[in-house]
């Protein structure tokens, strides 16, 4: 009889874990869960760490360290590892973790639920099952199991507040899905581990993520200057556009001149910046902004976070971003 596999549960609360306390539901500790892991221990040997107790709202750059701590340091002795986290931040949690850890060679799986475990209805038992079956699989990296599907944890994004179909894979396809036939992988949709596994943690919270609007001011680039920030991201109309007219070229070139790197992407979820088709990306090019491509916001942002970590410098992260490190980016030929 084959051996079963060794998931490692960590746990950091989120809806999947919560019950109502008396002003609306709250994070409860692991226990919680109890019910649900012991149909799943019938398949699987399961260990369970409790790593934090928060609603996804309040685990932020210190909290991603701690759980690519808790993954590098764990993932020698087990198969794979499963984390439930809450769903409104999992997508940034998810991606921030891709770049803290290059060269994985086990599966990590992210997961949570849209209703907590007490509901009857809820859907983290189903969840939770694609999850460890995923973490089962043996294929190294980072996802999201979510609603019967698995994605890149670089290219989730949360599409939807209520409904069980809140993440979707944006710009890449789908890992792994659910059906008659079981957990059926799509392997070439899978990122290949580059090097030997590394713990490389370091993030950098000086990093603004900016949506273009009509009429914004320009003052904007020097405030966020003199604020001391290192690095933009700047969800810009369709393939890129953005007002370059009087001094909003000037407050972009300002910002990039004073060693900041710029990267933008497109408010278009389902599409790519590409700055070389009108003229206005075009001065965007020349000033030295980096084409985030098809990258989620949530991605480019947290990729920017992890360069500037690392001490890189503009070049070097401009340089980075033309580079697929974890299936984050379409890199054309």
């Amino acid at each position: 009889m084959d051996r079963k596999k060794h998931i490692l549960l960590l746990t950091t609360g989120g809806t999947i874990a919560c019950a109502k306390g008396s002003e609306g539901l709250e994070p409860q500790s692991a226990a919680i869960m109890a019910h649900s892991l012991d149909r799943l221990r019938h398949y699987y040997a399961i260990t369970v760490r409790e790593l934090l107790c928060l609603d996804s709202s309040n685990i932020r750059p210190a909290e991603w360290q701690l759980i690519a701590r808790e993954v590098f340091a764990a993932a020698p002795d087990f198969d794979g590892i499963v984390i439930s986290h809450g769903t409104d931040t999992m997508a940034y949690t998810a991606s921030a973790v891709t770049f803290m850890l290059p060269g994985l060679q086990k599966p990590v799986v992210f997961t949570g639920s849209q209703l907590p475990l007490t509901e009857e209805l809820s859907d983290g038992p189903d969840n939770l099952r694609t999850a460890f079956a995923m973490a089962a699989s043996g294929e190294a990296g980072v996802f999201v199991a979510f609603d019967r599907k698995v994605m890149l944890g670089c290219r989730a994004v949360k599409v939807r507040a209520s409904n069980f179909s809140a993440f979707e894979s944006v710009n890449a396809r789908y890992v792994a899905t659910v059906s008659s036939q079981g957990l059926v992988i799509d392997r070439s949709a899978l990122p290949t581990p580059q090097g030997a596994p590394r713990l490389l943690e370091n993030v950098s919270q000086t990093v603004f993520l900016l949506k273009l609007t009509p009429g914004l001011s320009p003052e904007i680039f020097y405030a966020l200057k003199d604020l001391g920030y290192k690095g933009i991201v700047i969800e810009a109309f369709g393939l890129g556009g953005m007002t370059v007219l009087g001094r909003g070229l000037a407050g972009i070139r300002s910002a990039v001149e004073s060693g900041i790197s710029v990267v933008v992407t497109t408010q278009c979820l389902y599409d790519s910046a590409d700055l070389e088709v009108y003229q206005v990306g075009t001065s965007l090019l020349e000033l030295g902004v980096i084409q985030g491509r098809d990258m989620t916001s949530e991605a480019a942002m947290t990729k920017l976070m992890w360069a500037l970590g690392q001490n890189m410098t503009q070049a070097e992260i401009a340089a980075l971003f033309q580079k697929d490190l974890a299936g984050e980016i379409t890199v054309s030929n």
